[in-house]
């Protein structure tokens, strides 16, 4: 799974560490999934999505080698 995070931050002008404490983890946390190198729960993905007023989808996507 891919994802938008990065650029919905910098949208937002949030820090990973003011991102990390909005939702409740670590600023390491949102590192990794920047980084691809880890997958959200669902419900950690609904919470990125309400803070960013977007959709899952539009946050977090497949890719075909996935």
């Amino acid at each position: 799974m891919k994802n938008n995070l990065k650029i919905e931050r910098a949208i937002k002008n949030f820090t990973q560490a003011q991102l990390a404490e909005l939702i409740g983890v670590s600023r390491q946390t949102i590192n990794s999934m920047e980084l691809n190198k880890y997958v959200p729960s669902t419900v950690l993905a609904l919470k990125i999505s309400q803070i960013f007023e977007k959709n899952v989808n539009d946050i977090f996507f497949l890719e075909d080698d996935d």
